[in-house]
């Protein structure tokens, strides 16, 4: 789940806790363009406080007007629509004649928001049931491949675990690349062996380890919403890593590099036990060309890259560093400060 939409939770089960009214909206269909997609969320206090978002503005605005003129008032959920006509599109800020439908929550102890948040620290996947005539909530375990379900009965939502990044190496670079990747809802570790490297080496919210990395990829079990970044330039750490890594479920594994680098490291890998299919998976030199020279910049083309994979965009809509143009002779030398 987003980052935004873990803290109207959090938000949320606060105000529960001190006994204020709130409700929950949720978006669950659009019709045109949307500003969010369906599944994203906004929490409204009854003193108009929000927290999240579920439009480009608007909305909220018209939902912060009715909650101060008429207070909460709410005793079981809602399904509200927006930009039914064209002036309300305009009204609304909901281009192309877009219209949004809202489930409006209220919450309170049996909405059981504070379970729901301590079983997303403990980093599972839950499904959570509200029946729409009644308000009551059920929580249970969320089953492979379950989805956002929204019926006449019932809204069924998923909720967690955050996606994962394991990074390898604790460096200049790495620490960008796990400060913008904590800011994206990913749970960060960084691995590295070498002491010398981790000495002074501190993000907020990222576990640092020290452990050989093919060991935490193994320890690991990487999942679909995980994915691998090796940072070192050293094959005695990166390569076996990287192994397990492309034989998992991990859906982006990549690893830093020049062209040159990248081609020995993939013969290389081609001497374990991997197939090729395996071996197309791997991302590398990694990340997307968008003339990244510093380590900040180099970060966000990393995630750039990621980000697009995660998404599913079409590799022929990217132009990845592999395909970037080079002159002749011009192959760069990749260290972490550099060119990627």
């Amino acid at each position: 789940m987003d980052s935004i939409d873990l803290e109207v939770l959090k938000t949320s089960a606060a105000w529960i806790a001190s006994g204020r009214r709130c409700e929950l909206i949720t978006v669950i269909k659009t019709w045109g363009s949307s500003p969010r997609p369906v599944g994203a969320t906004l929490a409204i206090c009854e003193d108009g406080t929000v927290i999240g978002s579920v439009s480009g503005g608007c909305i909220e605005d018209d939902l912060i007007a009715r909650v101060r003129d008429h207070g909460i008032s709410r005793t079981a959920p809602e399904i509200v629509s927006y930009g039914i006509t064209a002036d309300e599109a305009h009204r609304f800020g909901l281009p192309c004649g877009g219209t949004i439908e809202l489930a409006i929550e209220p919450l309170a102890q049996h909405s059981r928001i504070a379970e729901l948040l301590a079983r997303l620290d403990r980093h599972e996947l839950v499904q959570r049931r509200l029946d729409l005539q009644t308000g009551a909530v059920e929580l249970s375990a969320a089953p492979p491949g379950a989805q956002m379900q929204v019926g006449e009965r019932a809204m069924v939502t998923l909720h967690g675990p955050r996606w994962r990044l394991l990074i390898i190496g604790a460096g200049q670079l790495s620490r960008f690349l796990a400060q913008i990747a904590t800011a994206m809802d990913y749970h960060v570790t960084v691995c590295d062996p070498r002491e010398e490297y981790r000495a002074g080496w501190h993000v907020d919210g990222v576990q640092l380890v020290h452990d050989m990395p093919d060991d935490i990829v193994t320890a690991m079990r990487l999942d679909h919403r995980s994915a691998v970044v090796a940072l070192t330039h050293d094959p005695k750490l990166d390569d076996l890593a990287l192994m397990e890594a492309l034989k998992s479920d991990a859906f982006y594994v990549g690893a830093i590099g020049s062209r040159l680098n990248n081609s020995k490291r993939r013969e290389r890998l081609l001497q374990f036990d991997l197939t090729p299919a395996q071996l197309a998976r791997l991302h590398g030199p990694i990340g997307l060309y968008i003339g990244s020279k510093t380590p900040s910049e180099i970060a966000i083309s990393i995630l750039a890259e990621l980000t697009a994979t995660k998404n599913g965009v079409p590799t022929g809509m990217l132009v990845p560093h592999s395909a970037a143009p080079t002159a002749p002779g011009a192959e760069v030398c990749v260290v972490e400060t550099g060119a990627v």
